[in-house]
């Protein structure tokens, strides 16, 4: 049985500041902060993969890396999906973004989540392979967490 509310961490884990979602997810989940009724999942994906994730979940809450340019690295973000902002890889040029994916999933007929958040942080290094994040976004785990 799926727990109702997901909290879905997407990044790569060897993309400096993409990191960031695996290692809120990491500390989710070493921390155990949530009841039976949440699960924290990494996932490193996007698109159309995203619709296997959300369905039959409640809520859903996406932590993602995002580059908008408009505010300073390591800046937090928090909106619904109905207000998206593309993120790292919530949209990409090769696959469909977050609303379409839920728009297709409704169309189809499937589960989806009733609510879909979204957190984000703005990157300062998407092209470093690093395991470590940069400064700016380090800080910003914790906040994240807060939020979350």
């Amino acid at each position: 049985m799926l727990k109702p509310l997901l909290i879905l961490c997407l990044g790569n884990e060897i993309i400096s500041d993409d990191g960031f979602g695996p290692e809120v997810a990491r500390r989710l989940m070493v921390n155990d902060y949530f009841s039976e009724q949440v699960e924290v999942i990494f996932a490193p994906v996007a698109g159309f993969k995203l619709l296997d994730l959300l369905t039959g979940r409640k809520k859903v809450l996406i932590v993602d890396t995002i580059r908008t340019g408009d505010a300073p690295p390591g800046t937090l973000n928090n909106f619904s999906a109905g207000a998206f902002t593309p993120s790292y890889h919530l949209t990409t040029s090769h696959q469909i973004n977050l609303p379409t994916v839920l728009e297709l999933g409704r169309i189809l007929g499937v589960d989806m989540p009733e609510v879909v958040d979204v957190v984000t942080v703005e990157a300062e290094d998407l092209e470093t392979l690093s395991e470590e994040l940069s400064p700016s976004v380090h800080q910003a785990v914790d906040g994240a967490i807060s939020l979350i």
